[in-house]
């Protein structure tokens, strides 16, 4: 939760991405539980939250951050080749 205060990202707007969200990664094989790449937005400004699902589907958090358009392509949802 630090790091996502540090980036400017309130709280508040998790729950809203992870019911109105773009899922562009899936992680099957992460454990404890298989996570996710879902993209959102807070207003205009896109947001990336990867996160899991415990056994009652409950959602945990791993990390919130603004996508960067040096690793992304302009639909923030491709990652850029090197």
């Amino acid at each position: 939760m630090q790091r996502m205060f540090e980036r400017d990202i309130s709280e508040s707007v998790i729950p809203e991405i992870l019911k109105n969200n773009d899922v562009i990664e899936s992680y099957p094989d992460d454990k404890p539980y298989p996570s996710f790449l879902v993209l959102g937005f807070d207003g205009s400004r896109p947001i990336h939250v990867v996160y899991a699902k415990d056994e009652e589907n409950n959602p945990i958090v791993i990390t919130v951050y603004e996508p960067d358009l040096t690793k992304w392509e302009n639909d923030f949802k491709t990652r850029k080749t090197l």
